[in-house]
């Protein structure tokens, strides 16, 4: 399916494509004022969706946007938009603005929320399945920093996305950008959670430094502890990650993708990150593709023709 014979779920309508519009007063688009969630449909259902709800509802709630819909009322206009598009592998979009306000920066209540979801086509996950990257990621440590938990809650998925647009517009020759903390302080990709590895163990920035923990960063964290691999939360200089010894990014569209080099330094991927790639594969099997026989756990092909690395990959 073309991307114009989609589908998309605008204020309760599926609409084709190009009728798919908000309102130019609406608050998401004059201010940015409205919260989404990135997720990935496999098999035809939503991985992990009760923490993209709580962490949607969360957003909303920092935002002061009571827009009066429950998780399930959300949950059908994705179920909906998925079976309008026959789509079972799919990358989702649902956001909800405060909707069309008058031109001021004080927000009235939210009486006409704005909600939509739309999606776009991606390969079969899981065990034997496609990479939705086409190569490993090429890292470029930049100079625009996160702001302030105090400035800007880190944990709220807002429609503000320009720190990582400033962040992209950095980049030369890599594809993704590692982002400091006020402090400088490691903290995340501009989409993307980090992960590196030593001798001793796993590696990931810590929540306390602003940064916007991401749902599959904790799908991760805990396939580590079922595999015993020791894992460590902090504070980590760049000096920390270009002296590792493998490292990968997470979000819900590139689920685990290896790191390739960082600031023209050689990384790669290596045991553990194929071993949390592998376990992470056989989750999504279990849950969303009948299960897996006795010996299954092949290694999945190479994106050849899958959308690029772009797509959809708008936050972890």
């Amino acid at each position: 399916m073309s991307s114009e014979d989609l589908l998309y779920h605008v204020d309760g309508d599926l609409v084709p494509v190009d009728e798919a519009t908000v309102s130019v007063r609406d608050r998401g688009f004059t201010y940015g004022d409205g919260a989404f969630e990135t997720m990935r449909a496999y098999g035809g259902d939503v991985f992990e969706w009760e923490r993209h709800a709580e962490r949607l509802a969360a957003s909303c709630e920092t935002l002061g946007i009571d827009h009066g819909l429950d998780a399930a009322d959300l949950r059908a206009r994705v179920d909906e938009t998925l079976a309008a598009n026959d789509l079972d592998e799919a990358y989702l979009k649902l956001s909800i603005t405060r909707g069309p306000q008058p031109g001021t920066l004080t927000p009235q209540p939210t009486t006409d929320p704005t909600v939509v979801v739309y999606v776009a086509e991606l390969p079969r996950s899981g065990v034997g399945g496609t990479t939705p990257w086409d190569d490993p990621a090429v890292v470029q440590t930049v100079k625009t920093r996160k702001p302030a938990t105090d400035a800007l809650p880190a944990d709220a998925k807002t429609h503000n996305y320009l720190n990582s647009i400033l962040a992209r517009q950095e980049l030369f020759d890599a594809d993704e950008a590692l982002v400091r903390g006020p402090d400088g302080a490691v903290a995340e990709g501009a989409a993307s959670n980090l992960f590196f590895v030593d001798e001793r163990g796993l590696y990931t920035p810590s929540t306390d430094i602003p940064l916007l923990p991401g749902i599959t960063r904790a799908v991760v964290l805990e396939l580590a502890a079922d595999l015993d691999v020791p894992v460590y939360t902090g504070r980590y200089d760049v000096a920390d990650v270009r002296e590792a010894e493998e490292a990968f990014l997470t979000n819900s569209t590139w689920e685990l993708r290896p790191v390739e080099r960082l600031d023209g330094i050689e990384i790669g991927g290596g045991p553990v990150t194929e071993l949390l790639t592998r376990a992470f594969d056989r989750l999504v099997e279990q849950r969303h593709y009948g299960g897996l026989d006795d010996g299954d756990g092949e290694g999945r092909a190479e994106n050849d023709d899958g959308p690029d690395a772009d797509a959809g990959e708008d936050a972890p």
